[in-house]
């Protein structure tokens, strides 16, 4: 039952369009201790929402939302399945997460909710058939885009997008921790990933690893992050990407000619030690051309006398798809 300072939070946030927890200090005549439970509770009722980070925090009223009737009739199975891989980024910021950000994206594109599910698990069934002991193997589409490959192995832990439901969990950080440059995002994502590189890592006795440079340069850059985060004990291959007079990141050509000459003259790997095995680590592959043409200076200057494995957080699923976005 709504208390009556509840209620007058929420209908101050109402009347002002929104409010901040010290307008509603100052308005209530309350203590912020008091202020915040009423809001932490109203919150968790979905009767309001917030935007932005202190000390620039906005309450909104959550606009109401017609009862939910097909929700229960999801099966447990359906449910768990949705609540383990799906996530959402709305256009404001907000995370939702599982069957929350299901529901919400269900609503926003009019879908009905019990058979999108059953959809949705079909789909996710279909591209996680690509996956083995936890990873997806990209060789057969590098063999189809490239008439030489370098490369001899190389895996996504997911795919970056699925058909009709747009980005997965990955593809989902992935985007937000480099676009928005979030810390605690790209250190979330970096924990979840870090058993999968330790696991190849393992398997491919590993002795030297190489991340390739971002184009762009940021604040926060996520593949230094990444590098730091990891905290792999394999010696970190020099590999360097040319300043050039105007920065042209892969994601922006849409030829692969283009995007193989990209890679050849703006990637120097300057190692001389020697290593047995190498991995090749990426935040995402589109054509594989950077990773591909990497590889391809390794060969050539003899550095690498065993294996060279390439690794991409996300993949695209289809021969020269572009990831535009990453």
């Amino acid at each position: 039952m709504k208390t009556d300072t509840a209620k007058k939070i929420v209908e101050y946030i109402s009347e002002n369009k929104q409010a901040t927890a010290k307008e509603l200090v100052d308005y209530l005549e309350i203590s912020r201790q008091a202020v915040f439970k009423h809001l932490s509770q109203l919150s968790a009722n979905n009767q309001i929402y917030k935007t932005g980070k202190p000390p620039k925090v906005f309450y909104f009223v959550q606009k109401k939302v017609e009862a939910i009737d097909d929700v229960a009739e999801i099966d447990s199975v359906a449910k768990k399945i949705i609540e383990e891989n799906y996530l959402i980024i709305t256009s404001i910021g907000a995370r939702k997460n599982g069957l929350e950000g299901f529901i919400f994206w269900c609503q926003k594109t009019n879908q009905p909710i019990q058979k999108t599910a059953k959809e949705y698990v079909k789909t996710l069934k279909k591209y996680n058939a690509f996956k083995k002991a936890g990873f997806i193997n990209g060789m057969a589409k590098m063999k189809s885009v490239f008439p030489q490959v370098y490369l001899d192995n190389l895996f996504y832990i997911d795919f970056y997008s699925i058909e009709r439901f747009g980005k997965t969990k990955l593809g989902q950080m992935l985007l937000y921790a480099k676009q928005s440059q979030n810390k605690a995002l790209t250190k979330e994502l970096i924990l979840d990933i870090k058993p999968r590189v330790r696991q190849l890592i393992k398997k491919y006795k590993i002795d030297g690893v190489g991340f390739i440079p971002p184009t762009v340069k940021r604040e926060t850059q996520f593949i230094k992050e990444m590098e730091k985060g990891l905290g792999l004990e394999a010696r970190k291959i020099s590999i360097t990407k040319i300043k050039t007079e105007i920065a042209v990141p892969q994601k922006t050509l849409s030829k692969l000619p283009d995007r193989i000459e990209n890679a050849q003259k703006t990637i120097i790997v300057g190692e001389k030690k020697k290593y047995k095995n190498i991995l090749l680590i990426d935040d995402a592959v589109g054509s594989g051309a950077t990773l591909n043409e990497t590889a391809a200076q390794i060969r050539a200057k003899g550095i690498c006398h065993g294996k060279i494995v390439g690794l991409a957080i996300t993949g695209s699923f289809k021969g020269f798809d572009v990831i535009s976005e990453v």
